[in-house]
């Protein structure tokens, strides 16, 4: 392919997923080859669904949508999909090809370094980790080497070693990429360009420079436009009360009258559409239930070490106003602990009975995402009040249009904003969370961050944000990979 030209094309391109809300307008935009572009938008307005209609998964309403002929195509999932939980990781990776290269485990064992991930070719995939699985679905793209790479989230679940090394690969991959993130500073360090989707114009808007360079603009375009808005409304008002004035008294005044309403429109044409820029959360308190006795024992975990699992003998015992942090590396069993405690299903890990139990866990699994987001957060309460949710689910950007929407079908960082309205509502006595940012804005994570130092419960947290970890004051730590030697 030839440098600069266009590989993607939106031309007028219309989509919702009901007629009433489209999520795309009319929206034009192109892409050059070899470019490495952010998208960029709130949550929920729109970003996975444009690369669902790059690939191919969806079609658009109206308007068209050109791809440069023969240009391939890879995607990050999100999911692990079900019929590959029980192949081993050498297969799953032979079916990005249509004929398996012979260099295929040499291809694999670079693709696994980029996403700095240690495991042997013949593990079967469902023993992994979420956080393993999640790496290795970013690898199963970055394998085809596509003309067109569309990355979701990469960075969740990547420690600092594992965004370092996908940097490196994206500064030096010879073709397009599209990334979604809200890492800033992961985007600062590869992208040239910014694709923003406005949620309330579904219209799609190019910008030259880095993202916090754009996000900055846009910021400092609201202000101008806000200030010119202003002016134009003094302006308008002193007209209008001097048209009140000389309209009743004939002769010359009517038409000076007359003249001042002409100014009058003229300026209300001269307002401007002022961006609604991208909000952040408003400052919440979780209530803690209050619950004076022990909350959590835990006197052995199951730690592994070299693909083997270990048993480590313990004596952790955790009450009210304890914040606990875990540590490892991805694989270790970190999550595998959190899902054991929270199900109760071992006498080593123990809840004491009566504590309500918030949990976070990293890929919503715990969400029912057949039922609207108003029930989600009513189910939370004992006796179901409305304005208490609307005005609960308002804090966390959730309007009557999100609450109405069947959970499932919210994108990923308003499922994350859901489950923390839903802890507001509960007001448990134990938090425990799974990589709490994943999916989050970065916008929204130091109020999320100064929530949970405040909460006044038992808080247990696994997390591969340094910076959003920093924030929190922790009284107790369990680095997993120091108990066995």
């Amino acid at each position: 392919m030839s440098i600069g030209n266009v590989v993607v094309r939106f031309e007028d391109v219309t989509f919702g997923y009901t007629t009433e809300k489209p999520i795309l307008r009319e929206a034009s935009f192109s892409v050059r080859e070899d470019s490495k572009l952010t998208l960029m938008g709130q949550n929920g307005a729109g970003k996975s669904t444009i690369f669902k209609l790059i690939s191919g998964e969806l079609e658009p309403d109206k308007g068209n949508i050109h791809l440069k002929q023969g240009a391939t195509i890879a995607t990050t999932r999100q999911v692990m999909a079900r019929e590959h939980l029980v192949e081993s990781v050498r297969d799953y990776f032979a079916h990005a090809f249509g004929e398996v290269p012979h260099n295929l485990d040499k291809k694999i064992a670079g693709v696994l370094e980029v996403v700095n991930l240690k495991t042997t070719l013949d593990k079967i995939v469902g023993e992994l980790s979420g956080g393993q699985q999640a790496r290795l679905l970013l690898a199963y793209a970055l394998i085809q080497e596509p003309d067109i790479l569309l990355l979701d989230e990469p960075t969740n679940n990547l420690d600092r070693d594992g965004i370092d090394h996908l940097t490196m690969f994206l500064i030096m991959y010879p073709k397009t990429a599209l990334v979604i993130s809200h890492d800033a500073d992961f985007l600062n360090s590869f992208t040239e360009g910014v694709l923003n989707l406005d949620i309330f114009t579904g219209l799609v808007e190019k910008y030259d420079g880095n993202y916090t360079d754009v996000v900055e603009e846009i910021a400092a375009r609201v202000e101008r436009d806000r200030a010119k808005n202003a002016q134009l409304l003094k302006t308008i008002q002193d007209r209008k009360d001097k048209v009140n004035f000389f309209a009743h008294k004939g002769g010359k005044m009517r038409k000076l009258a007359s003249k001042l309403r002409d100014e009058v429109a003229q300026a209300e044409e001269n307002m401007v559409d002022v961006r609604r820029d991208d909000r952040t959360i408003s400052e919440f308190k979780i209530p803690a239930q209050h619950f004076t006795d022990k909350i959590v024992s835990l006197s052995e975990v199951k730690v592994i070490k070299d693909h083997e699992p270990h048993q480590a003998k313990i004596d952790l015992q955790l009450k009210r106003k304890d914040h606990l942090l875990i540590s490892g590396p991805n694989g270790i069993g970190k999550s595998t602990l959190l899902r054991t405690l929270a199900e109760g299903k071992s006498p080593q890990a123990v809840i004491a009975p009566e504590v309500k139990v918030g949990y976070y866990r990293q890929d919503f699994s715990g969400l029912d995402l057949s039922e609207t987001a108003y029930a989600s957060l009513s189910s939370m309460m004992d006796v179901p009040d409305d304005q208490t949710i609307r005005h609960t689910a308002a804090k966390f950007l959730l309007n009557g249009d999100a609450l109405a929407t069947p959970v499932g079908a919210l994108s990923e960082g308003q499922k994350g904003l859901l489950c923390f309205a839903r802890f507001v509502l509960q007001g448990p006595g134990l938090l425990i969370f799974d990589e709490p940012t994943n999916h989050i804005n970065f916008r929204h994570l130091p109020v999320i961050a100064k929530a949970l130092n405040e909460f006044e419960g038992c808080m247990i947290v696994v997390s591969h944000a340094e910076d959003f970890v920093k924030q929190i004051s922790f009284n107790q730590t369990l680095e997993l990979d120091k108990l066995i030697k």
